[in-house]
């Protein structure tokens, strides 16, 4: 680990999950369509970067609805657990989540959930990470993991949106990378692209990956997050050229109301 920082405790991986009541300590509008909740859980027993949270939401009448969401924070920020919740228009919880909720409220929480899709910066790298939509949330809690512990380990990072207003923490995201650690964004647009941009401009495919690095041969960590057909494609990609299957990490998430 370079530097010689310390790394926050992580929960250990047969941690009894129990529901906490989280309250909203600040909200951070990300997009016209995304907006991050910045939780106080009080006893929180840490996180590994990658790691989710299930939500439980509970309604006067009774009715209760749950969700899972990425954490967004860096593990080094316990006991405060963010996360990015995009507004689906027709679904259930992410419009009171992305709109209505105010510093103050509160809400159960269970976790930290899942194990296979974490990194932590004794882990090393070289590290590629590529993100489809909101699949960027876990992915974004891992670069400033590596931010806070010291680390400059080769890191690529890929986002794939539809337009560049549509990319969660742009400005946090133009300062990692001119921070001169080892850190290199790439953006592709697959809908709408603005005058005078000289990026890629479709969708993520293997002469993509190739051009972004690193190569097959220097075995890098992969960790692909967004829609299933999106991770899929870009996972067949890797394996294509010629990366281990055992290396390529996958988050997938489809409709769930919400």
């Amino acid at each position: 680990m370079a530097g010689g920082a310390p790394v926050a405790p992580v929960a250990p991986p047969r941690a009894r999950l129990v529901w906490r009541m989280a309250t909203v300590v600040e909200l951070i509008e990300e997009t016209p369509h995304a907006r991050t909740l910045v939780l106080d859980v009080p006893e929180w027993p840490g996180h590994a970067a990658g790691q989710h949270v299930d939500i439980r939401l509970t309604a006067e009448d009774g009715y209760v609805a749950e969700r899972s969401y990425s954490i967004a924070s860096t593990p080094e920020d316990a006991p405060r657990v963010a996360l990015t919740v995009e507004r689906i228009d027709d679904g259930e919880v992410s419009p009171y989540l992305a709109g209505e909720l105010v510093v103050g409220d509160q809400f159960e929480v269970r976790g930290p959930v899942g194990g296979h899709f974490t990194w932590r910066a004794a882990d090393g790298g070289p590290l590629l990470l590529v993100a489809g939509g909101s699949g960027l949330v876990p992915l974004m809690a891992m670069l400033r993991h590596r931010r806070a512990a010291g680390s400059r380990a080769d890191t690529r990072l890929l986002v794939s949106t539809r337009e560049l207003e549509a990319v969660l923490y742009r400005e946090e995201l133009e300062r990692l990378g001119t921070a001169g650690d080892g850190l290199s964004i790439t953006y592709t647009l697959t809908r709408t692209v603005p005058e005078g941009w000289d990026g890629f401009a479709r969708r993520v495919d293997g002469a993509m990956l190739e051009a972004v690095g690193p190569a097959a041969s220097a075995t890098p960590r992969v960790f692909v997050c967004g829609p299933t057909p999106f991770v899929e494609a870009v996972a067949d990609a890797l394996v294509g050229l010629g990366h281990e299957a055992a290396l390529v990490h996958t988050e997938r998430f489809g409709p769930t109301g919400g």
